[in-house]
Parts: C-alpha cells; structure tokens; sequence
C-alpha cells in the first residue's frame, strides 16, 4: 500500500498496524501553537505484529525492551517541526531507523587465545610483583 512503513527488503510494516495520533505541542510557535496539534505520536504493538516473523519479533522485543510499553507497544514522538505533516514523516523515518538497527543480528563470538609467549609474560611479570610485595613486609630479625 501507499501508506505501508518500508523497513527493509524483508520488512514492511503495514498502515494498519500502526496508530498515529496528534496532540498539542510543547516550545515556541506563538499563538499558532495553542490552537493547532502538530505533534505526532506513533505507536506500534511489537508483541501483536503481524508483518514479523517469530525471530524478528524476539530480536526487536530484546533489542527494543528498554523502549517498550508493558503491552510491546513501541511509542516514537516527534515536535520538532511546526507543520504536523512534518512531524509525522520524521516519526515514521525514525521508527523504520530504530526497528531496522534492532534487526541487525549480533556478530557471533570468536574464540581466541593469547600466544604462549604472552602467557609466559603474563606469568613472568606475576612472579615479579609477588617479589616486591614480599618484600614490603616487616622486617625479619636481622642475623
């Protein structure tokens, strides 16, 4: 559809899913901003999706948990402009950008391990300090 969110090649959020709705705005304007609602809301229910599949849904819901209502609802505001028009195309924008760098999977791990030779001065520079700690200690008898 036209008013369909494209995330990725894989990923677009249908129009339906998602519920925008304007308020009054915050901050300078003068008398146009107490009687227009220029600023948008978009809220998006991760949780109930339809356009995820199983693995996005997990991925975006960890990624995303900090972000999310108790129902999945992901909640993006945006007044930065003084048109609404403006506003809700920002807020779309940055839906599709928070969603699409949730999706990115983690690189996997790589083991590693350190060279012998790092190992041995690791080991090396232990014995070193033990020799001086040892050497703070009180004083002994003197023979």
């Amino acid at each position: 559809m036209a008013d369909d969110l494209v995330i990725n090649d894989e990923l677009t959020i249908s129009a339906q899913e998602l519920e925008i709705t304007a308020s009054r705005s915050s901050g300078p304007g003068g008398q146009h901003v107490n009687k227009t609602d220029t600023r948008i809301q978009v809220r998006w229910n991760v949780t109930a999706s339809e356009a995820l599949s199983d693995v996005h849904r997990v991925r975006l819901q960890k990624n995303l948990a900090s972000r999310l209502t108790e129902s999945g609802d992901l909640l993006i505001a945006c007044d930065t402009n003084r048109s609404q028009r403006r506003n809700k195309e920002e807020a779309l924008q940055r839906l599709a950008a928070m969603v699409r760098e949730a999706l990115i999977p983690p690189k996997p791990r790589k083991k590693t391990r350190p060279s012998r030779a790092a190992v041995e001065r690791r080991l090396q520079e232990k014995k070193q300090r033990s020799v001086v700690k040892k050497g703070r200690g009180k004083d002994q008898d003197p023979e």
